[in-house]
Order: C-alpha cells, then structure tokens, then sequence
C-alpha cells in the first residue's frame, strides 16, 4: 500500500512532546509552554480550522487496519515519554526553583497524560499481549496501572449507566466527579479482580492478582525515583503523576457526560450504541489524541484501531474540541449552561 501524506498528520500527536522539549532548551519559565500551546493554542486552531466528518471506505479500512505505520507511531512513545521524565529527574529537578519546576511538571503531566495514558489505553484494547504490556507499561510513571483493568472489564461494560464510576451524572460538577471516579473506578479495579481470581487461592491466586504486581511495579518505580535521585524527585513524581490522572479523569468527563442507557423490562440495560458517548471531529484533537475524540464510535466497536474509527451521524456531538472541552469543564456553570440543553431529554434524569 502506498504512503498516503494524509495519513501522516497522526505525526502532529507528538507536538505536545515537542514543544516540552523546546521548553527544556529555552528553559526558565518556558517550562510553561506545553500548558499555552495545549489549552491556548490547540483550541484556537481547532476554532479556525474545519471539522470532518469523512469515514474511510471498506478497502481503505481492510489496507490500514494491517499497516504497522499506524502501530509505530504509538510505540514511539514509549522512549519519548519515559526519556522526557528522565531528563526531567536527572536534569530539572536539581536545575531549578519551585516556580519553575511546577511549570515543568505541570506540562510533563499533560505529556503523559496524553502520550501516555492516551496511548496506554489504545493498546490495552489491542489483541496481542505484547501490546497490552506496553500499555501497562505507560500507565506505570501515572501510578495508574488499576485502569487497564477497571476500563476494559467495567468501563466498556458499564459505561452510560450509574453503575459506572467514571460517567459523570447530568449536573455533576468535575471537580466532584475527579474524586468519585478516582475512588470509584479503584473499587471496581479490586472487585474485578477478586471475580478474575474467584477459581483460585493460595499462591495460585497471587501469582494472577494483577493489581499485586501493578501495585508492586509502580511501588519499585517510585522506589527508583526516591535512591537514584532523591526525595525531591519522587514529591515531583507524584505531582507529574496527579496531572496525568486528573487530565484522564476530565476527559472522561466530557466523553461521557450525562449521556445514561435506559432500562429494558427485563431489568438490564441497553446496549451500548454510538449514541452513548460525546464525539468531536475537531480536527486537531482528533490526531493530537489518536482519535480519542471519535469516542462515539470506540464505544460502539471498541476492538476498532485509532485509525479505523468512523463518524456516526446519530452521534451527540461536543461543540469544541477536547481541550477546549476541558478548559470549559473546569467552569461548571458555564459548562452546564453549554452542555445540558445537548444532553438528549430522555436521557436527563
């Protein structure tokens, strides 16, 4: 198959990367750069530039959906985000004052919350086990790795329905939202778990218990931080860690906002449809997050890769961009005032 220069414009994901980088070389306050160009600039571009609501045919799907480019351009991640947080142990930390590390870390956390959480949650849906680690692997430095698990044996069961910790009720605030889903979905996390391992014990069960060797691997990597490079750097891994999340936990905000399944007779709930999920074809969110943002359709086929998702017309639409979402969400009254006339009314409680 030919290289298409459209498909090249997944390339832009890593300008969040870049422009930290750029922050490292300038130096000072700078380190700020990451949170202008991300929540300043991202959503002015996505202002003036058009959305798109193009699908690719079935023979383009069937020649992508096999294209390793695609698979590579996520992978690269890994020594971009995991080098980006050695440089920053090894060379920020000792470098600079309070006021100019909090702007570093500030933006380190966007970095892996959107290069690294984003991209840990592609490939945990990914088939091979190979993937799937990588995943985990890029969960770790977020001391988040319980996600794996709660995402994709509660999340996609559970998403639109009460049951859900990280769906935001209809006028739920997000600040209050960050705690409820944090808590909620690391209950979840423990009580699959116990379910996964209900056929075995002893050391047997120790041995599959997941959340022991997450717990131990993100354990053993603070422990890194704190004898290689000191107490300080670990406070600042914590600080790096807590953005991430948080930036997770406010795009779960708005994917899922309001949206609820109805109730059959019999007692259990819809399926999950398109119509079950905020989209965004915002352009610029959409590559920059490996087409988080067409989460509509994620939800519906959640087996589908990034570059393979679809625009689905019945779908409730997001009238920014995610980041502009996000920086919207942080104002509840303005946020409701935007968003719950579009909430659909049989949805609303």
């Amino acid at each position: 198959m030919p290289l298409n220069p459209g498909d090249l414009k997944y390339l832009t994901a890593y300008s969040t990367p870049a422009v930290f980088t750029l922050s490292i070389l300038l130096g000072g306050y700078w380190g700020y750069a990451t949170i202008i160009y991300v929540f300043g600039l991202v959503p002015v571009l996505e202002l003036l530039l058009p959305q798109s609501q193009e699908n690719l045919d079935a023979e383009e799907k069937s020649k992508k959906g096999i294209w390793g480019v695609f698979d590579l351009l996520l992978y690269a991640n890994l020594p971009i985000v995991f080098g980006l947080i050695a440089y920053f142990y090894i060379y920020l930390v000792p470098l600079y004052d309070f006021k100019v590390l909090l702007g570093f870390a500030l933006s380190l956390g966007i970095v892996l919350g959107a290069n690294g959480i984003n991209v840990a949650h592609e490939l945990g849906h990914r088939n091979t086990k190979a993937e799937r680690f990588l995943g985990k692997l890029l969960l770790c430095p977020a001391l988040y790795m319980h996600f794996y698990i709660e995402h994709n044996y509660g999340h996609h069961q559970h998403a639109a329905t009460p049951e859900d910790p990280a769906t935001a009720k209809y006028n739920q605030p997000v600040y209050s939202f960050w705690v409820t889903s944090i808590i909620g979905q690391l209950k979840s996390a423990l009580n699959l778990q116990k379910t996964l391992l209900r056929d075995k014990v002893g050391i047997e069960a120790l041995w599959h218990n997941d959340l022991f060797w997450y717990a131990t691997g993100q354990g053993l990597y603070l422990l890194l931080v704190f004898v290689v490079f000191g107490f300080k750097a670990c406070l600042w891994g914590l600080v790096i860690a807590m953005v991430a999340v948080l930036l997770l936990e406010t795009t779960n905000y708005i994917e899922h906002y309001g949206l609820m399944r109805p109730k059959k007779v019999s007692g259990r709930y819809a399926a999950v449809k398109e119509i079950h999920s905020w989209n965004s074809n915002h352009l610029m969110g959409r590559i920059l997050l490996y087409e988080l943002t067409r989460h509509s359709d994620h939800h519906y086929r959640s087996n589908k890769k990034y570059q393979l998702l679809d625009h689905h017309a019945s779908s409730p639409e997001l009238p920014f961009g995610y980041p502009t979402s996000i920086v919207l969400s942080l104002l509840p009254p303005l946020w409701f005032f935007i968003m719950n006339p579009r909430v659909p009314s049989e949805m609303k409680p």
